[in-house]
């Protein structure tokens, strides 16, 4: 199982010809187990043109959403403890870090750095 992050999302939307055959893939691979978080949505809603909002609202309401509970918000507290300052770990990035650690899901991410809690073999290739 997959937790997509938000910069995956953006150019699947953009119509990125390679990243929507490999998220199609994905689809496949994991039975159509790709999630995100409400934190995702938010991020994609915050950059969204009006002339979008149907496309976008299609896409989000086709994806499986992980809701952010106790345990991931502890967590994401602990991400940015030991990483805000020193990484420059945001909440967004802890608590969708969080989201995947706590329901053992790989992240699929192009932004590598912005999860230094994550180890190389929880990152979805």
């Amino acid at each position: 199982m997959v937790v997509a992050d938000t910069d995956i999302l953006i150019w699947i939307l953009r119509q990125d010809q390679a990243l929507v055959e490999r998220f199609k893939n994905t689809l496949l691979e994991t039975n159509g187990h790709v999630f995100i978080t409400p934190v995702q949505v938010a991020e994609i809603y915050s950059g969204m043109r009006p002339k979008e909002k149907v496309k976008v609202e299609t896409f989000i309401d086709a994806l499986n959403i992980l809701d952010i509970d106790k345990r991931m918000g502890k967590l994401a507290g602990e991400f940015l403890h030991h990483y805000g300052k020193s990484h420059s770990v945001t909440m967004a990035d802890a608590l969708v870090g969080a989201a995947a650690k706590v329901n053992v899901f790989k992240l699929w991410t192009m932004n590598k750095k912005h999860y230094p809690m994550f180890e190389r073999g929880e990152f979805y290739e």
